[in-house]
């Protein structure tokens, strides 16, 4: 696994016990940092120790970014942070502060709208979050439409419209696979998908493999099933939601 240290311009590999810190920034900087601590686990096979600063605060709608320990920053860590100057520089949406507002306040970290969907992360109409029924209001809608971006670039492509609807694709497309023969992973789809990640966390790859295998008549459906899960297990986009639902 690499990733690109935008202080040199240059690559370096990831080694087990890997510790990582937010320095500042709002959800996308912490979604990102919880990208690569699932990524690097699963690459390395340790646990990656995830820190953040005191200002910057974990979101109430659940994102599914945990709740990093408050500490000031390892001097071996990589840096995540919403201004430039650090090992990550994850440019955040307009909308997003740093630090915490008050309560409730548009943009503020953590502050959750009326319909459930953190204020004006990113969305420029109200009407994005609310195309497609079955996952309007849910705010792993943002956090899909942050991983179809390449985490060091602008964040001003932000699509959370597409990223409802592909909740909701791929969500039904898990619950009726499920009814199917049980069949062992894909692995070469996995395998590319993990390859996408573990490069620079090359989500926008990662999130194309999965556009494919949904769409390949050529893998059964049990096989379908059980890839996305595997995958869904370093994207944390709930695509197990809607299994068993009456």
């Amino acid at each position: 696994m690499r990733l690109y240290d935008q202080r040199t311009g240059e690559y370096s590999d990831v080694r087990p016990g890997l510790r990582v810190h937010v320095a500042d920034g709002a959800v996308r900087a912490l979604v990102t940092a919880d990208l690569l601590r699932r990524v690097a686990e699963r690459v390395t096979r340790r646990p990656v120790r995830v820190s953040r600063s005191a200002g910057v605060s974990v979101p109430a709608a659940p994102f599914n970014v945990p709740d990093f320990d408050v500490a000031d920053p390892p001097a071996d860590a990589v840096q995540i942070s919403g201004s430039p100057g650090h090992h990550l520089h994850v440019p955040e949406p307009p909308g997003t502060f740093s630090t915490p507002s008050a309560p409730g306040a548009v943009g503020a970290v953590g502050a959750v709208g009326d319909s459930g969907v953190a204020g004006d992360l990113g969305h420029s109409d109200a009407s994005e979050t609310s195309a497609g029924s079955d996952a309007s209001g849910d705010p792993v809608a943002f956090r899909l439409a942050v991983l179809r971006l390449r985490h060091r670039d602008p964040a001003t492509g932000l699509d959370t419209g597409r990223a409802v609807d592909d909740l909701s694709r791929w969500r039904a497309a898990m619950a009726e696979w499920a009814g199917s023969p049980g069949r062992p992973i894909d692995r070469a789809y996995m395998a590319e998908a993990e390859a996408a990640l573990a490069d620079d966390l090359d989500s926008p790859a990662a999130l194309a493999v999965l556009d494919r295998l949904a769409a390949d008549p050529e893998v059964p459906p049990g096989a379908k099933l059980e890839t996305v899960i595997h995958l869904d297990m370093l994207l944390a986009l709930d695509l197990v939601a809607h299994i068993g639902r009456a």
